[in-house]
């Protein structure tokens, strides 16, 4: 039986990114978003829900992430969900915790909350991040380039 194991959110931080590194110098960031979701209950009123989602980014990401990103930023979130259990060591229960670990993610809006994007335009530049072993960002185009097929990363 085949399984799957994916998860794509678009949501807001609800606080600043915390970056930490492991003894062996692998960056983690951990940070919280808030999805929301607009509908319509039984009675006819509009309705809103929060959901608020953990999740955890690993290396460049991370580091990517805690640098550019503050409270209130939009962000896209693909990843894998993971289940965390643990002994708590005062009461000794079990506890656990559900998680998203990061494996993409792309900025959304400009991130400075005003709805301006970089350079006074309209709209935000989006900019999508996946770790790849062994492989270098490729410099941007110049924008006066007439061929831009060769440019599409797909």
């Amino acid at each position: 039986m085949a399984n799957l194991n994916k998860v794509m959110l678009i949501g807001n931080l609800t606080r600043d990114p915390e970056l930490r590194v492991t003894p062996k110098g692998t960056a983690i960031c951990q940070f919280s978003l808030a999805v929301n979701r607009k509908f319509r209950d039984e009675s006819g009123a509009d309705r809103e829900e929060v959901t608020y989602v953990d999740i955890e980014a690993w290396g460049k990401s991370g580091e990517n992430i805690a640098k550019y990103c503050t409270k209130g930023r939009p962000l896209f979130v693909e990843g894998r969900l993971r289940l965390d259990q643990w002994e708590d060591k005062t009461t000794k229960e079990k506890r656990s915790r559900m998680k998203v670990v990061c494996d993409n993610f792309q900025f959304l809006g400009s991130g400075r909350g005003d709805g301006a994007a970089p350079g006074g335009g309209e709209g935000g530049e989006a900019r999508t991040y996946a770790p790849r072993a062994g492989s270098a960002p490729k410099p941007a185009a110049p924008a006066a380039q007439e061929n831009l097929d060769e440019d599409v990363p797909f």
